[in-house]
């Protein structure tokens, strides 16, 4: 089948899946992390693991942009800087600065990351480099690109001093869960994911297109239960849990 062949019926199966991981992780918690559990099979260290979930996301857009005819265009050079600006940080930085204290990750989960990763990157950047029609510069100053981008680049500062705060919960070689205090953690247990989720949806409005739609749809079928899931921890680990926070939206959920 060719990529052309191809976009069409994996960018709709695209949607199918989300609902379908949404309603599992209501039953289901992903087993990495604090959720880690016996019964996955073999594991690996889980820096390791992150890197080798995150790698796609490089690779795939770069390789869409080295193999295009529209290397050159600004347009959808911008859209690339922006997803890199993440996704870099995502899969060289963040395992290694993370302390992780020794914690592993299930080699299925990660094996499936690298699959669904692969199939929802190269529907963005085959989109973008290959099928959409070809951007004015000025598709930059439009409502839509500056929405997108708003949201994108709050939900990305959002997402890094989030991150930025559990990582300042731990000593080097410590272990063990801390209640996270400062920034928007509180208002809210999951404020990292919450910047990944406004990261995404700025991101589909920023290109307008359906894969963007349907990789914001992505990221928030797997991130709303895992945030959700979460904050039940917390409430369950930590008796003196502060009871005003929502799990991820301020005063709503």
């Amino acid at each position: 089948m060719t990529p052309e062949a191809l976009f069409g019926p994996l960018l709709w199966s695209w949607f199918a899946l989300a609902l379908v991981v949404f309603g599992l992780l209501q039953f289901l918690s992903a087993p990495y992390g604090r959720h880690l559990r016996a019964g996955w099979g073999p594991t690996l260290p889980s820096s390791l693991g992150w890197v080798l979930m995150e790698l796609p996301a490089v690779v795939v857009p770069l390789s869409c942009w080295w193999l295009s005819d529209r290397r050159a265009e600004v347009v959808p050079l911008v859209l690339l800087s922006m997803w890199l600006a993440h996704y870099l940080h995502r899969t060289f930085v963040y395992p290694l600065r993370m302390r992780m204290g020794g914690k592993r990750m299930p080699l299925v989960i990660a094996g499936l990351a690298v699959l669904t990763n692969c199939g929802i990157d190269w529907l963005n950047f085959y989109w973008i480099f290959f099928r959409a029609p070809s951007w004015e510069v000025a598709w930059l100053t439009s409502p839509a690109f500056a929405v997108g981008s708003i949201l994108f680049w709050g939900g990305f500062v959002l997402n890094r001093h989030s991150d930025a705060v559990l990582r300042g919960l731990r000593a080097p070689g410590e272990t063990g869960y801390r209640i996270p205090h400062g920034g928007a953690w509180r208002w809210v247990s999951a404020p990292n994911y919450l910047g990944e989720i406004l990261q995404w949806t700025g991101w589909a409005i920023a290109t307008w297109s359906l894969p963007g739609l349907a990789f914001a749809l992505w990221s928030a079928s797997n991130l709303v239960p895992r945030a959700l899931e979460n904050h039940r921890w917390y409430r369950r680990t930590f008796a003196d849990y502060p009871p005003e926070r929502k799990a991820l939206v301020p005063l709503i959920l």
